[in-house]
């Protein structure tokens, strides 16, 4: 057990997905796994282990923010010897050609600041995704023949974002979309030597206002679960 994560040490898979919500951890564990058991309730952060097509996955929320992605992923990482890790989240569209309910596969994610930004210091480092994680993921995209868009996001430390400037730039610079986690995440994997990956649902998007129903989006979540787990264990 760690502070954060009240499971023991064969309780947590090699492989975990990790979506913000402890709820929607909570349904994708039971929509997906085989025999899925909670084992971290700890701060209502709710995590489960089963197995998806025999391979055992945790599923484990983040919270919101890096932040508080951070602390999970670096317990994680250093107490459970998690080898792989997948965030599965949503995230708000940037571009004209990037719809609602389409998938983004992070290659790369853009920040201001992030929780290793002191570390750095004036160094400005390029946190990027896992080269087999993310082909595979493209793979098993085309295979459910989900829309998907594969390039760079942004990681915003803000939720309620006052930088309309700053939007208009990354649009102008081909940015797919903007979520608040996945650039601690690679940055993590890659100070560690882990597999990391970010696949997003577009729920909402900056220029049209469009929003995805709170009623619909379990039912288009469901893909990018699969893409997740069938990415893990190609």
């Amino acid at each position: 057990m760690t502070v954060h994560i009240g499971a023991k040490t064969d309780e947590i898979a090699e492989t975990v997905l990790m979506p913000g919500d402890p709820y929607r951890a909570k349904w994708a564990a039971e929509t997906f796994l085989d025999n899925a058991k909670l084992v971290n309730d700890t701060r209502g952060m709710l995590g489960f282990t089963g197995t998806y097509k025999g391979n055992p996955v945790t599923i484990q929320g983040s919270g919101m923010g890096m932040p508080s992605l951070s602390i999970y992923v670096n317990e994680l990482i250093k107490d459970f010897d998690v080898k792989t890790l997948i965030r599965i989240g949503s995230c708000g569209g940037m571009q004209p050609d990037v719809k609602v309910r389409d998938i983004v596969i992070a290659m790369t994610s853009s920040i201001i600041s992030s929780p290793s930004s002191a570390i750095f210091r004036e160094f400005q480092f390029a946190p990027c995704a896992d080269f087999s994680l993310l082909s595979a993921a493209v793979k098993a995209a085309q295979k459910k023949d989900a829309t998907c868009h594969v390039g760079g996001i942004y990681s915003s430390d803000v939720f309620y974002d006052e930088r309309p400037d700053l939007n208009e730039q990354m649009t102008r610079h081909g940015i797919l979309a903007v979520e608040m986690e996945a650039a601690e995440l690679y940055t993590l994997a890659a100070r560690y030597n882990r597999r990391a990956l970010a696949i997003l649902t577009v729920s909402d998007h900056l220029q049209t206002g469009e929003a995805l129903p709170s009623s619909d989006r379990e039912r288009s979540f469901g893909d990018m679960v699969e893409i997740a787990l069938d990415a893990a264990f190609e």
